[in-house]
């Protein structure tokens, strides 16, 4: 299980922008919020993908790189960039399931054609949402087994304001003993 904290998978993908995205190389200020998304098949993550689109810079302004990663292939991903009018967010892509398994994504089988009519791949990861520090470890994460009810952009825009001026830690990280209180 993924833990805050821990050091971060290693994750490589290509990028539309040509060349690969290599979470070890990649250096922001502060963070790096990697956007795991369903694929190109999905308005759900269309509609999300936008608003982190309009956001990028936002998350910039406090030293957060941004990236949106799909186990779609480099056209599906291309067409993703176009309809949500990508120009500042990085969409990565080749995403592979094992991959996604290590960050512990859920995978879904394929049901056919979605509401917009485009067919999901036979095998495809779930929503994910991590901050991983540049030192690789874990900040935050939110891993769904859902297109649903995602965590919001403008709120961890808010909250990352908090964090950086209180240099509040990363929670969630304990993984001793539990020993249980009387209620």
């Amino acid at each position: 299980m993924l833990t805050p904290r821990q050091q971060a998978p290693e994750l490589v993908v290509d990028t539309l922008a040509g060349g690969p995205f290599r979470l070890a190389d990649d250096a922001p200020e502060r963070m790096t919020l990697l956007c795991f998304y369903r694929g190109l098949h999905c308005p759900i993550c269309a509609t999300y993908l936008k608003e982190l689109e309009r956001l990028t810079p936002s998350f910039a302004e406090r030293g957060v790189s941004t990236i949106a990663i799909s186990s779609d292939g480099e056209e599906r991903a291309r067409a993703m960039a176009e309809k949500i009018g990508a120009a500042n967010l990085r969409i990565g892509y080749g995403l592979s399931l094992s991959k996604a398994r290590e960050w512990g994504l859920y995978v879904s089988a394929s049901r056919g054609k979605t509401s917009i009519g485009i067919e999901e791949p036979a095998l495809f990861s779930e929503p994910g949402l991590f901050l991983v520090r540049p030192d690789n470890t874990v900040y935050y994460l939110s891993v769904q087994s859902m297109p649903f009810v995602r965590p919001n952009f403008a709120e961890m825009v808010q909250a990352l304001d908090f964090v950086i001026k209180n240099d509040y830690p990363a929670r969630g990280e304990y993984t001793g003993p539990l020993h249980e209180q009387p209620a």
